[in-house]
């Protein structure tokens, strides 16, 4: 793995725009979409994803049909949960193609026949590639779902599903609202320190308010159960409102980018 390469680089093609990982392209291709080059308008242009935020079904449904155009998927092997910011992680394969999985905020897999998609707005995805057992997992980490420790239950699950040792895992954190815009209350600081181990600093206080670095929350976490490997995407929902929805920026209306993972 080349320490030197940057932490995500830009990607287009099909009309739409994305980032990856660099680190990891064989045997498993993954993008971060943007909300660029979709049929939602408004101020829920252009690639939304969710289906709970008032936009027009045929634009999410062309949506969907776009990517799985760019990416060469048939919308049988796409698995995407209901998310509901906890600590479920469901292993799925390909009898779970085409379903959305209720209660849930991290799938798995080691099936090549299915893709994983998830939706964000701040939250931050939390990619994981195990290269040795040839398996992944994407999981929806905000700061309820970190205080509940949906990024721990997902390492637990490849350990108990895949035979993962946690030193072999690389894990990415995808785009996610970051430290200079997340002002939090003192309930979220004393939830996020109870998840955390000893003496990880996770926020920082400036004119007399908290802000939350979510990304080294979840860095925290994945170093204390053994993952060696954690490549942070460095990108910033909040402050590039051109390129992704972000709750907290667009005041709660906006849509939501996807986030995709498959192995190959």
């Amino acid at each position: 793995m080349n320490s030197l390469l940057p932490p995500v680089e830009r990607c287009q093609g099909a009309g739409l725009t994305w980032y990856r990982f660099p680190q990891i392209t064989d045997g498993v291709e993954h993008a971060l979409l943007t909300r660029l080059g979709g049929a939602s308008r408004g101020h829920l242009a252009e690639l939304n994803l969710g289906s709970t935020v008032g936009d027009d079904p045929a634009a999410v449904a062309e949506n969907y049909k776009r990517i799985c155009f760019a990416f060469d998927l048939q919308p049988e092997m796409v698995v995407t949960p209901f998310q509901v910011h906890g600590n479920h992680v469901v292993r799925v394969g390909p009898e779970e193609g085409g379903s959305v999985i209720q209660g849930t905020d991290a799938l798995i897999t080691d099936s090549p026949e299915v893709a994983l998609l998830m939706r964000f707005a701040d939250c931050a995805p939390v990619l994981f590639f195990d290269r040795v057992r040839h398996a992944v997992g994407l999981a929806h980490a905000g700061w309820r779902g970190v205080a509940a420790g949906v990024v721990t239950a997902t390492v637990q699950a490849m350990q108990a599903s895949f035979g993962t040792h946690p030193e072999d895992l690389w894990a990415g954190i995808g785009p996610a609202i970051g430290l200079r815009h997340y002002a939090v209350g003192t309930e979220v600081l004393v939830a996020i320190e109870a998840a955390v181990p000893p003496q990880t600093t996770f926020a920082e206080l400036r004119q007399n308010q908290w802000f939350l670095d979510l990304p080294a929350a979840i860095t925290a976490q994945l170093h204390a159960v053994g993952v060696i490997t954690v490549i942070p995407s460095q990108l910033d929902t909040a402050a590039r409102t051109d390129e992704w929805y972000s709750h907290r920026a667009e005041h709660g209306r906006t849509g939501r980018f996807g986030v995709l993972m498959r192995l190959r």
